[in-house]
């Protein structure tokens, strides 16, 4: 409790000295291990914050618009969602419609909640949206009717909003509150009752299979975690129709989804082994003594280690960090009988003495991600508090000296979660460890020059099909170091680019030969008049350093020329994380034209002109298959 209160009592200092703008980059370490309680008398004292006062002190803070509409009153959720914003170091801009305004403020494009452009309209159902239109006396068949005039409703709304709006739509099920169904005497009853509710909850979740930039919240799964559905006084006196504890686990959805929308979506789960994926201490207890697999215990970090397995199968990259011998480790994940997860589930094991934060940076060093891609788990108060200190960066889980609750400490955050998983998703933990054999590769030779030639890279670049659209809009929310402008775009602005006619959306895909890279990349242009723009190139990090940057502008210069171009314009937009593609267009044949906001270290918007007079060739070292019309070379 002490820990709560002096989260909260810190965001009241700070706001009483007027500092706490100043410190919002402090936020995050602050709400890290707040309750529900606490984030949200956090979150009370945070939405007191003016966000333009935050942004002008720190214009590097990402800022999300969230509209929110609804039927009842949702008055505890800004703040809720102010404060698990600001757990993930982004800054809430909200606006709020009229009460029950959710069809009006959806329905006409000249709505308020059209006006602000909201990245995140949130349009937040609850069971009164169908049971004040219910009579009484009431059947099942009377709610049925209901249920389908408002699926046709809200399915009209959807429709219109993702066909208008730019932004992402959040829909959620209607909880049944079981003082409706005990209105119903008889089983049979209430049997149809519930089985009407849950197809028309069925129906909603199944909308985002129609449209891409939809997001349905399936309340169920958070009321089944024992939240109640709804305060009754508050229900009936204030018509808030969901309860607060409801809409503030809401809100820590709706914060997932915003982080992974400004492209903060975790890539690593790095895990401790001893007291975390089983129990004892290996150098300790040996093999034969450790816990995993066998008794209660022994199946809760087996139970655990499913879990993890179950991350990593869909794109996440595991890793594991502990004070260990590195040879005992590896017999334990290649022999013990009780394991779940193998050596070849990790794309790195690391064992030995050096301290953990250590350890984490030359981690990220080594998978070429930043450290805030980490999310580390340790049973260790010791561990993770220092891993705190020294890497604020990283998403730290605590764990303790029980193991069943283990996947639930893992899973409450939703650090790794996103829109929509891609086949490159899947396909990447085998691609980072191709990249661990690319740089045993490099071992074996004493030039950079050398490797390069003998790694046999490939580099296809192309204009977008249909069927890579949602990879180029994921590329473009979670790459960050090589990213010119760092433009977020959904798969509708994907779209939209591709199918105007003055504009172009090509996508660079590498090979080499450890094996297919996939879809690495994307260059956005756009034709103005006599000139070609590039609004914005971007490529994954574990692609760097190859010459397919180079390869793929050469390639558009010489596309240019070839279109009777009189120049090629490109920007540079800094964010906190781009900084080493600064001088990317300087140093390959660039000029600086123009820049605002200059910090005085180059550090402002910064546009470039190619007169493409001299147009340098793609690295000799690659072969490049130029999808605009040019050379296979």
């Amino acid at each position: 409790m002490g820990t709560q209160l002096q989260g909260a009592e810190q965001i009241s200092a700070w706001l009483r000295s007027g500092l706490l703008a100043a410190r919002y980059p402090e936020v995050p370490g602050v709400l890290a291990d707040l309750d529900a309680d606490g984030l949200a008398r956090a979150g009370r004292l945070l939405a007191r914050l003016d966000p333009d006062e935050v942004a002008a002190s720190h214009p590097g803070v990402p800022s999300v618009r969230v509209a929110i509409t609804g039927h009842g009153t949702l008055d505890p959720l800004v703040p809720a969602l102010t404060a698990e914003l600001a757990r993930h170091g982004l800054l809430l801009r909200p606006s709020t419609g009229d009460f029950d305004g959710y069809v009006f403020d959806l329905s006409d494009p000249g709505s308020a909640l059209y006006a602000t452009d909201p990245d995140l309209a949130l349009c937040v159902l609850d069971p009164a949206v169908v049971f004040d239109e219910v009579t009484a006396p009431w059947r099942p068949e009377d709610v049925e009717q209901v249920l389908a005039g408002k699926l046709r409703l809200i399915e009209g709304l959807a429709e219109h909003f993702t066909r208008t709006a730019r932004g992402t739509l959040v829909l959620n099920t209607l909880p049944l509150p079981s003082r409706l169904t005990a209105q119903l005497t008889d089983h049979r009853s209430r049997a149809r009752l519930g089985a009407a509710w849950r197809e028309a909850g069925a129906a909603l979740l199944r909308l985002s299979e129609a449209h891409e930039s939809l997001v349905t919240i399936d309340l169920d799964a958070l009321v089944a975690e024992g939240i109640p559905v709804t305060d009754p006084r508050m229900d009936v006196y204030a018509r808030m129709h969901l309860s607060a504890e409801l809409l503030g686990r809401y809100a820590r959805e709706i914060g997932h989804l915003a982080r992974n929308l400004t492209g903060r979506t975790k890539k690593c789960l790095v895990v401790d082994l001893d007291g975390t994926l089983w129990g004892g201490v290996l150098g300790d207890d040996g093999q034969d003594g450790i816990e995993v697999g066998e008794g209660h215990r022994g199946e809760a970090f087996a139970t655990f280690q499913r879990t993890v397995k179950q991350i990593g199968s869909q794109g996440v990259l595991l890793a594991a960090v502990s004070k260990n011998d590195p040879e005992p480790v590896r017999r334990v994940l290649r022999e013990h009988p009780g394991m779940v997860l193998r050596e070849d589930d990790f794309v790195r094991v690391v064992a030995n003495w050096r301290p953990k934060h250590d350890n984490l940076a030359a981690l990220a060093a080594g998978l070429n991600i930043g450290v805030d891609s980490l999310v580390f788990a340790d049973d260790s108060d010791f561990e993770r508090g220092l891993v705190r200190r020294e890497l604020p960066g990283v998403a730290v889980i605590g764990l303790d000296g029980e193991p069943a609750l283990h996947a639930e400490r893992l899973l409450a955050d939703g650090w790794f979660d996103t829109r929509d998983l891609t086949a490159e998703d899947r396909a990447r933990p085998a691609r980072y460890r191709e990249d661990l054999a690319r740089r045993d590769f490099l071992d074996t030779f004493e030039s950079l020059e050398g490797y390069l030639a003998e790694l046999d890279v490939r580099v296809r670049l192309e204009r977008v099909t249909e069927a890579q659209v949602p990879r180029v809009s994921q590329l473009t929310l979670r790459t960050n170091q090589f990213n010119l402008t760092t433009r977020r775009l959904q798969p509708a602005d994907v779209r939209a680019l591709a199918a105007d006619p003055d504009a172009s959306v090509l996508a660079v895909h590498s090979a080499d030969r450890f094996g297919d890279n996939g879809l690495v990349g994307a260059v956005f242009l756009r034709r103005d008049g006599s000139v070609l723009r590039i609004d914005n190139f971007l490529l994954s990090c574990r692609v760097f350093s190859r010459g397919i940057e180079q390869a793929c502008l050469s390639a558009v210069l010489r596309h240019a020329a070839a279109s009777d171009a009189k120049a090629v314009l490109a920007e540079y937009r800094p964010s906190a994380k781009n900084g080493k593609v600064r001088d990317f267009y300087t140093r390959h044949g660039f000029s600086r034209v123009d820049e605002t906001g200059d910090d005085g270290n180059g550090g402002g918007t910064a546009e470039f002109r190619h007169d493409l007079r001299s147009i340098a060739a793609p690295p000799a070292h690659l072969r490049l298959t130029d999808g605009l019309g040019g050379e296979t070379r």
